[in-house]
């Protein structure tokens, strides 16, 4: 018999309706604060090279051992979230990305910088990847939206920090910003990280949409499909193109003779490159969940051609018109725009296809793409060393993400409608394939 505590269905359904907003909050706080580690490094880089006079270079060392840490060592990231779920991993992030800035606040040798960055890519792809299975889980209705959300708090959670930590840097030199906002950062995703958790049965909306699979596949079910290889290649394509293009941005401005050019928006002024490195912060967060959330409704792989098209068409724009100051500026805004939507796009896909039970190793095989671009970036300097050109450089990036928008909607599409009305025809099996 239902004693007078028990809840009615209504305010058990609006518990769980609150309770998902609240994860979803925790999930993009997290992201907030990992962003620092990748989008505030810039800042610490000259005030470093000034204190010890090691070569740029070899700082920048640090920024690339953590970008394929980050990336590549996801899908073991990924198994122990599968096993133990977020809250405990989200809680190990913490700890790791606020030992990694401790640690560059003290350390004394480029090797102690190599340290922290191995520390810090453990810790930013852990909290990565749970907190976007926490968004997803939660969210099964409106998985393009909570992806987004939780991609744009990544993409643009820096701007809150960017000032403040310029300042501490001038102040009190970089190793006080380090130290304070190192437990700053790690601080915000262990509180953060106490209340994350995936839904229990029942507690979260099910999958309600036709492309939404109903089936857990395990990672060797998954590499099996043919349409998991061709998400992971056309997320590779974006991915090092959009690197590529927004990498050598600097580089770009400075040979097409504009950086430095002011332009007047009328109620202030400010220099081409500058103004197009604020639009990345905004623009970049913004498609996160914007396309995310029209993916809902138009589905994935339709989003996704409209997008990758207008990158590869605003790549060559700036190629062709880049030498005008506002042309370079609103090319680069329409770049940074279809670019950022890739990590909410591809996330809410993975959980679509292969469901939520091994989404960690999963998403963290996909995400590695990310690593695999950010080795292929350098090849652009050497083709301008071989005697290249940016117009090339940006010619061959706007074809990949041509080819990309093409192969989503002839080729992905297909495969996932046909592998949707496969398994429509089914009862729900208990899938035994061996993992990898």
């Amino acid at each position: 018999m239902e004693t007078q505590f028990a809840r009615s269905p209504d305010a058990a359904r609006s518990h769980a309706s609150s309770q998902r907003w609240v994860q979803l909050v925790a999930a993009v706080v997290c992201m907030v604060a990992i962003a620092n580690l990748q989008y505030a490094w810039t800042l610490f880089v000259p005030e470093i090279q000034k204190t010890h006079g090691w070569s740029r270079a070899g700082i920048q060392t640090a920024f690339t051992i953590f970008i394929v840490v980050q990336t590549w060592l996801t899908p073991i990231e990924g198994v122990f979230l599968d096993r133990y779920g977020p809250r405990l991993m989200i809680l190990f992030g913490g700890l790791c990305v606020g030992a990694c800035w401790l640690i560059d606040s003290v350390a004394q040798s480029l090797t102690g910088f190599y340290i922290a960055a191995v520390i810090g890519g453990i810790g930013a792809g852990t909290v990565y990847v749970a907190a976007a299975r926490v968004a997803v889980g939660w969210f099964a209705d409106q998985r393009g939206l909570a992806a987004g959300l939780v991609g744009a708090g990544f993409g643009a959670g820096s701007a809150l920090t960017i000032i403040p930590i310029a300042n501490t840097i001038k102040a009190s030199g970089y190793q006080s910003a380090f130290f304070w906002y190192g437990l700053i950062i790690g601080g915000a995703v262990l509180l953060a990280g106490l209340v994350m958790r995936a839904p229990k049965e029942g507690e979260a909306p099910r999958a309600v949409l036709p492309t939404q699979s109903r089936i857990d596949y395990t990672v060797g079910q998954a590499l099996r499909m043919p349409a998991f290889w061709t998400m992971l290649i056309i997320l590779t394509l974006v991915v090092t193109g959009g690197l590529m293009a927004v990498a050598q941005l600097s580089l770009i401005a400075q040979d097409l003779g504009v950086a430095k050019t002011p332009i007047n928006f009328y109620f202030f002024t400010m220099a081409a490159l500058p103004m197009a490195l604020l639009l990345d912060r905004i623009v970049n967060g913004l498609s996160r969940w914007l396309l995310g959330w029209v993916s809902d409704f138009i589905g994935r792989e339709n989003t996704m051609f409209i997008a990758f098209a207008l990158e590869g068409l605003g790549i060559l724009m700036l190629g062709l018109f880049g030498h005008d100051p506002w042309v370079f500026v609103l090319m680069t805004g329409i770049v940074f725009f279809a670019w950022g939507e890739i990590y909410s796009l591809f996330s809410a896909m993975a959980a679509d296809t292969f469901g939520l039970k091994h989404y960690g190793k999963i998403y963290g095989l996909l995400y590695c793409s990310k690593g695999i671009g950010a080795l292929l970036v350098p090849f652009g300097n050497i083709m301008m060393h071989n005697g290249g050109s940016w117009m090339t450089i940006l010619s061959i990036v706007a074809v990949m993400n041509f080819v990309a928008a093409f192969a989503a909607l002839f080729l992905l599409k297909p495969m996932l409608r046909k592998h949707r009305q496969r398994i429509a025809l089914e009862p729900e099996p208990e899938l035994t394939g061996a993992p990898v």
